[in-house]
């Protein structure tokens, strides 16, 4: 029970240590929060420019959905291999 007490009494006086302040005005200060929002709302001088090649479905895409394709099976083929084992295992165990 005592080292329940001393133990809630250092982690306070801990708690009560860290970031204190001096000013209890800073937390009211608008400045702390609107300088990053001002800079946000700044008008956009670039205009947008369109990729062309956004669209185009290149090898790279077909090799990337080859190699999904194998990688699927390959889960597939693994899946089935292990529920084959565990009703081998299943098997064995009723005989």
């Amino acid at each position: 029970m005592k080292f329940r007490i001393l133990a809630a009494a250092t982690a306070s006086l801990a708690l009560a240590a860290c970031g204190s302040a001096d000013d209890a005005s800073t937390e009211a200060e608008a400045d702390t929060v609107e300088i990053a929002a001002d800079e946000a709302l700044e008008e956009v001088t670039e205009e947008p420019v369109a990729d062309a090649s956004a669209n185009d479905v290149s090898e790279t895409a077909a090799a990337a959905e080859a190699a999904e394709a194998a990688s699927i099976e390959e889960a597939g083929d693994n899946a089935a291999a292990t529920a084959e084992a565990a009703m081998d295992a299943m098997a064995e165990e009723s005989q």
